[in-house]
């Protein structure tokens, strides 16, 4: 049985569905909330209800567990959250994962996460990495560098803000460098990960198969979803100013102040690692945009800010 935490993202939808395609028994921890969970479509799962602060909530979950994927957290598009209460759940899973047993502990990061991080997300992955390490069960860490897919927070807060600004804002010229790798690609690695000999207590980063500024991510959505703006450059403080305020108004805003966070240094790995370490060879961002295309993204922006406003 394999426990998957922040199963209702559109990564974790992804690796549920690819779980239960490859005939594995799936449990899905889901925390208590007032919204109905976006669960992956057309799959067979169990389902426990738990938060992560719980621990006999998640030592219950446990139960008959041998594998455990690790995905909740902080996301660049998501809000702000505690980093101390997102380091203290990755805590409680790893010990009760050690306690009950569990032979693999996988746990999805980011590129750049480092305890010591000014910045929140990349502190609290950074720090999560730490508990787990010393709780003692066998894990595996993967540092991925951003995801692109249908639902991601990327490519979609991009073709939405093309949809209803007259210019598109870019933090640093647009030069920061990133690595997208494709959403199946990574839900692939995590997959063929579960229960490899030669990756239990190791960390690895893993992005996909090109380097490309941010500009050129841009222009390629561009072309995509047929909206072309001109492109400007924004100070970081502006920029800051903007994105919180799309936060007060929205629950989930284009533009986040993790977003900027993420987009001031380059994130990128050694290009050859997931060909190297998986036998795969990732895809080419540009050939996996389809989704973009013949969405309303300006009617999907007010949809958000209804929803919010309601």
């Amino acid at each position: 049985m394999i426990l998957i935490t922040g199963s209702t993202g559109f990564i974790g939808r992804t690796i549920v569905r690819h779980l239960v395609e490859e005939g594995y028994a799936v449990r899905i921890l889901l925390a208590p909330s007032r919204r109905s969970p976006r669960l992956a479509r057309g799959v067979g799962v169990d389902v426990t209800l738990s938060s992560l602060t719980d621990e006999r909530g998640i030592r219950a979950a446990l139960v008959g567990v041998d594998t455990v994927i690790h995905l909740a957290g902080m996301s660049p598009g998501g809000q702000d959250k505690d980093v101390d209460a997102e380091v203290e759940g990755s805590r409680n899973l790893a010990e009760a994962a050690a306690d009950a047993g569990a032979k693999h502990f996988i746990y999805l990061s980011h590129l750049g996460a480092d305890p010591f991080s000014a910045y929140p997300i990349l502190s609290a992955r950074g720090l999560s990495e730490e508990q787990i390490k010393t709780s003692g069960v066998p894990y595996t860490i993967l540092r991925a560098s951003v995801i692109f897919g249908a639902g991601d927070d990327l490519t979609t807060s991009i073709a939405m803000i093309l949809s209803i600004a007259p210019a598109f804002l870019m933090p640093s010229g647009g030069e920061t460098i990133l690595q997208p790798l494709w959403v199946e690609d990574l839900a692939r690695c995590i997959t063929w990960s579960i229960g490899a000999p030669d990756l239990i207590n190791q960390m690895l980063e893993i992005g996909g198969p090109e380097y490309l500024s941010y500009r050129e991510i841009v222009q390629m959505i561009m072309r995509h979803v047929g909206k072309v703006r001109p492109l400007a450059e924004l100070s970081p403080p502006v920029l800051r100013g903007g994105a919180a305020f799309l936060s007060r108004l929205m629950s989930s805003p284009p533009v986040t102040q993790n977003w900027l966070d993420y987009l001031a240094v380059d994130r990128t790995t050694d290009i050859d690692t997931v060909a190297r370490v998986f036998s795969l060879q990732p895809a080419r961002m540009e050939d996996h945009l389809e989704y973009l295309q013949d969405v309303s993204w300006g009617r999907e922006f007010l949809r958000r800010f209804q929803e919010r406003r309601g």
